[in-house]
């Protein structure tokens, strides 16, 4: 098997990898990161990513292909700046590319561009998807068939600034004494794939006794990065916590939720940012994440990485430091 804390790739800068396996092989769709002098600030500016490159692998132990640029924002009409971390499906022989990046008027909306082939390229429609805000699209295509949207991302991904329904540009976490995270956002997409079928619906991620979690909670609420996976017929959601670094998950019986929390995946990594996704490939189940390992620490040149992922006999994940086998 491939060396798990090496970089997959070495020659660019990736982050945010969604992993999927389709025709038996692994791709990899990460964020792209640019090398910039730029400000590294709370709202992301540091973060000037233009393009989407796909990565691809036939089998773990093969050497990781890059496959070219697969979509760049100048192709996108309602593009301005920041294509930030995607997310890939398939259903009825296409593959859908959603990503998120900042609109004309400078909020983040969701995209999504179609190709035939999952290495790309692909092909964005005109509009991002009505009805959808702020960051980090991840798509659960369902046992059924039915299709599910996750999205949202604190502090540079707005999310607070919705809170209300629409965007207040002075919208932010709530400070006071019990109130509850600012919650993550799923909608069902239409059989097209490229439209919401409803209104975005808020998740509610619980603790231990049944109450939502506290926005205070920096140890277990939500920040950013949801991915959605099952595993013996339940739903698997887990994000990144953001400010404490963590990489964590909670349970449910619905796609909607509510998730039950449940843990920590992986300790914090080498750099500020936490994200990933998680994948069942030949029996075996595998975290891809990212860390600023290669260079050095600096929070907008990271590099994509993976391992195996591992469950105790309740269901519960083993949770791993990244820096330790």
């Amino acid at each position: 098997m491939a060396n798990q804390k090496e970089p997959l790739v070495t020659h660019i800068f990736t982050a945010d990898p969604s992993a999927h396996v389709f025709d038996g092989k692994l791709y990899v769709y990460p964020s792209h990161d640019l090398a910039h002098d730029g400000e590294d600030n709370d709202e992301g500016d540091e973060y000037q990513m233009e393009d989407y490159h796909v990565l691809s692998m036939d089998s773990l132990d093969a050497p990781c292909v890059d496959n070219g640029e697969a979509l760049h924002m100048k192709d996108v009409p309602w593009v301005s700046k920041q294509m930030w971390a995607p997310d890939c499906a398939f259903k009825d022989g296409k593959y859908y590319l959603y990503f998120p990046a900042r609109d004309k008027e400078g909020n983040f909306r969701i995209g999504v561009a179609i190709s035939d082939n999952p290495a790309g390229p692909f092909k964005p429609e005109d509009n991002y998807i009505q009805g959808t805000f702020s960051i980090d699209p991840a798509v659960l295509v369902d046992d059924d068939e039915e299709s599910y949207i996750y999205f949202g991302g604190l502090w540079g991904g707005q999310l607070e600034k919705w809170v209300t329904g629409s965007f207040n540009p002075d919208g932010a976490e709530p400070k006071e004494e019990g109130a509850h995270e600012v919650r993550p956002r799923v909608a069902k997409l239409n059989k097209d794939m490229i439209s919401l079928a409803e209104e975005p619906r808020e998740i509610v991620i619980l603790d231990e006794n049944g109450n939502e979690l506290l926005a205070s909670d920096e140890d277990r609420r939500y920040f950013e990065g949801p991915w959605m996976h099952k595993y013996n017929g339940k739903y698997y959601y887990s994000y990144s916590t953001g400010t404490t670094h963590y990489l964590v998950y909670a349970i449910g019986d619905s796609p909607y939720g509510p998730f039950t929390y449940q843990g920590r995946i992986l300790e914090p990594v080498i750099g500020w940012t936490t994200h990933h996704s998680i994948v069942e490939y030949n029996g075996k189940w595998y975290l891809f994440y990212h860390d600023s390992e290669m260079s050095n620490g600096v929070n907008h040149r990271r590099c994509v990485k993976f391992r195996e992922l591992k469950y105790n006999p309740d269901g519960t994940i083993i949770c791993m430091k990244p820096y330790e086998d």
